[in-house]
């Protein structure tokens, strides 16, 4: 007499089920939702409030400010929040516990991308409505949108699949998000998050373009800010088809990186 077999359940409802867990475990934190999902919230109110002036055509700092902190928003919802949570879950046997269960591995990667999905809508809703209702922000108009969208989603995949790899450089999540935070924060800073882009040292700018945040800002400014600001950018344009390019070519290599670094166990487990 054969012993009866288990069937598994459908791989629909497993990627199903492990997003609903991601996004559970991430709202029922508080800290992790005050700094990711607040803090770009913060951040605009302050800035809007002490640096509400005009920058040159009738454009407010904040009108500009909006592009900036939306971009700083996804980085902190994909880039800081998988290498923090990816590393803290290894460090704390989460990971070599999964890993060991008949789920599908690429469950947990969907997940994550769920809840990576998730917050970032949470968190530019937030922002554009504070901007709106507080300091009267114009918003994007017919196909702006469409540019707004794809810029925010090769951004976010991006930086997700950055966040990815950078994990497996930590050794638990305290180190992660020490190493991980201040390195976000410079990027913000040279990238036109916090300050005109124009007015940053050139060899800032030279090293911000090395990065995603860079270029998901300017994206995100080709939509907020009028036409002749174009002119601002160190090219005299949006240049989003460089814009698209980068992102993508981050995309492959944030994939590639994450399939050479990342594993389900600490080092020290061998």
């Amino acid at each position: 007499m054969t012993a009866p077999t288990t069937r598994l359940p459908a791989l629909a409802r497993v990627y199903r089920v492990r997003a609903g867990v991601e996004l559970k475990e991430f709202f029922r934190q508080r800290e992790s939702v005050v700094f990711t999902l607040m803090f770009p919230v913060i951040l605009l109110v302050v800035f809007g409030a002490v640096l509400d002036y005009d920058i040159g055509g009738g454009v407010s700092f904040t009108q500009y400010f909006m592009a900036g902190v939306i971009a700083a928003g996804i980085l902190g919802a994909s880039l800081q929040n998988m290498a923090i949570g990816i590393a803290t879950e290894r460090s704390d046997g989460t990971l070599k516990h999964l890993s060991g269960t008949p789920m599908p591995k690429s469950a947990y990667f969907i997940g994550k991308i769920v809840q990576v999905f998730a917050v970032t809508v949470a968190t530019i809703v937030i922002l554009l409505l504070v901007g709106v209702v507080l300091y009267g922000i114009d918003l994007p108009s017919g196909t702006q949108w469409l540019t707004f969208l794809w810029v925010a989603l090769l951004g976010s995949a991006a930086c997700t699949l950055l966040g990815i790899a950078v994990s497996s450089l930590a050794k638990n999540g305290r180190s992660a998000s020490a190493t991980v935070t201040p390195f976000a924060l410079v990027l913000q800073f040279i990238s036109g998050v916090f300050f005109r882009f124009d007015q940053i040292p050139t060899w800032m700018q030279t090293i911000a373009s090395v990065f995603p945040l860079k270029w998901m800002a300017q994206g995100l400014r080709s939509v907020f800010l009028p036409e002749q600001l174009a002119l601002s950018e160190p090219a005299g344009s949006w240049e989003l088809g460089r814009v698209a390019l980068v992102l993508l070519a981050w995309v492959v290599i944030g994939l590639g990186l994450c399939v050479m670094t990342f594993r389900w166990r600490d080092k020290a487990d061998g």
